[in-house]
C-alpha cells in the first residue's frame, strides 16, 4: 500500500514537472522571457493543478458520483470564474509592464478579449475532465476488483461445499460395500476397514489443497480399486492402466473417483460375468481418463449411495476447468462408457 502511494505521488510530480517545463522543452534553445512564461503559462498551470486536485480528492466523490450534478457544475464554474479573475488581477498588479510591452509590440498579436477568455476556460476544463476520467477509471477498477473478489469467494465457498459433499458420499458408499463383507468374510471386512482409513486420511488431510500432484491422485485411485476388488466375485474382471512414470502435473483432487465408484456401483453383477476397464493416459499436460463397464441398472428401491457423484463432478469441472474439459457419457452394446479430458495447463 505504502509503495503504491509513493509511486503515485512520484508519477504526479513527474507529470507536473514535465508540464511546467513545456515552454522550455518547445523553445528549441531560444531564450524564454521568464515573466512572460510565468504570467501566461505557469500561473494558469497552477490554477489548473488546483482544479484537478480539488475535483480528484473532493468534488468528484462528493458531488459527481452521488449525482449532485447542479452543485458539481456550480462549484467548478465558480472556481473557473475565480481563477479567471485572479489571473487578470495578478497580471494587472504584477505584470503590467509586460502587458504594455506586448501590446505595443507589432510582432505580437493578441487574440480578442472574448477569444482569450474562451481559450482560458477551455484550459481549465481540461484538468477538470481529466480528473473525472481518472477518478472514474479508478472507481471502475475498484468495482471490478471487488466483483472479482466476491466471485472468487463465492466460487471457493461453492467448491468447498462440493468437496465436503463428496466426502460423506464416498464414505457411505465404501461403508455399504464393507457391510456386505461382514458376514461373508470378516477378515476381508477388517482389511477393507484398514484400507478405507488410509483413503479417508488422504481425503481429509491432503485434498484440502487446491492442487495435488497427479501421481498422488493415481495412488489414491489404485488403493480404492484394490479395496473394491475385495467385495466383487471372481466373475468380475477389473482391468486398469495408469501412467507408470512419476508425474508432478497439478490436478484438482478427487475428480476421477466418482467415475470409478459409478463403475463398481452399476457395472458389477452378483450372478453374471462383468468387466470394468479403467484407463488414464497423458498427452503432454492433458489428462485423458476413461471408464467402461457393463450396465446393470440398480432397482428403484436400491438406496446405496446418494446419486450425487456425477452431478458433483460436472459442477466442479465447470467451476474449476471452464472451457478446458470435455465430459462424455454413452451407453453402447450394453456397456456404459465415460470419457473425461482435462487440460491441466
Amino acid at each position: 500500500m505504502y509503495k503504491n502511494k509513493t509511486i503515485t505521488v512520484l508519477s504526479h510530480f513527474l507529470i507536473w514537472l514535465m508540464l511546467f517545463s513545456v515552454p522550455y522543452l518547445l523553445s528549441y534553445g531560444q531564450i524564454q522571457d521568464f515573466y512572460r512564461v510565468t504570467a501566461h503559462f505557469w500561473i494558469p498551470m497552477v490554477f489548473s493543478a488546483v482544479i484537478f486536485y480539488v475535483n480528484y480528492f473532493a468534488l468528484v466523490d462528493r458531488f459527481l458520483f452521488p449525482k449532485k450534478m447542479v452543485a458539481f457544475i456550480l462549484i467548478n464554474a465558480g472556481l473557473i470564474i475565480l481563477f479567471l479573475f485572479l489571473k487578470e488581477t495578478i497580471e494587472d498588479n504584477y505584470f503590467k509592464e509586460l502587458i504594455k510591452s506586448m501590446s505595443s509590440n507589432p510582432n505580437v498579436t493578441r487574440p480578442p478579449f472574448n477569444m482569450a477568455i474562451y481559450i482560458q476556460v477551455l484550459s481549465y476544463l481540461a484538468p477538470l475532465l481529466f480528473s473525472i476520467a481518472l477518478k472514474t477509471t479508478k472507481r471502475w477498477n475498484k468495482t471490478e476488483a471487488e466483483n472479482k473478489e466476491a466471485a472468487n469467494f463465492k466460487l471457493q465457498s461453492e467448491l468447498q461445499h462440493l468437496h465436503y459433499q463428496l466426502q460423506p458420499h464416498f464414505f457411505f458408499n465404501s461403508l455399504n460395500n464393507i457391510y456386505s463383507l461382514v458376514d461373508l468374510s470378516p477378515d476381508q471386512a477388517k482389511s477393507s476397514i484398514h484400507s478405507l482409513s488410509k483413503l479417508m486420511r488422504y481425503m481429509l488431510y491432503e485434498t484440502n489443497m487446491e492442487m495435488v500432484p497427479l501421481s498422488k491422485e493415481v495412488d489414491f485411485l489404485k488403493k480404492y480399486i484394490d479395496l473394491m476388488k475385495l467385495r466383487v466375485s471372481d466373475r468380475t474382471s477389473i482391468d486398469y492402466r495408469f501412467p507408470t512414470e512419476e508425474t508432478s502435473i497439478p490436478i484438482v483432487p478427487l475428480l476421477f473417483i466418482s467415475l470409478i465408484e459409478n463403475a463398481f456401483k452399476h457395472g458389477v453383477s452378483a450372478t453374471k460375468e462383468s468387466q470394468i476397464n479403467i484407463d488414464m493416459t497423458l498427452e503432454g499436460k492433458t489428462v485423458l481418463f476413461s471408464v467402461s463397464n457393463d450396465n446393470f441398472p440398480k432397482k428403484t428401491d436400491d438406496k446405496s449411495g446418494s446419486g450425487i457423484g456425477l452431478k458433483n463432478l460436472e459442477k466442479r469441472l465447470q467451476l474449476l476447468y471452464p472451457d478446458k474439459f470435455s465430459f462424455d457419457r454413452k451407453l453402447q452394446d450394453e456397456r456404459f462408457m465415460v470419457t473425461l479430458k482435462i487440460e491441466t495447463n
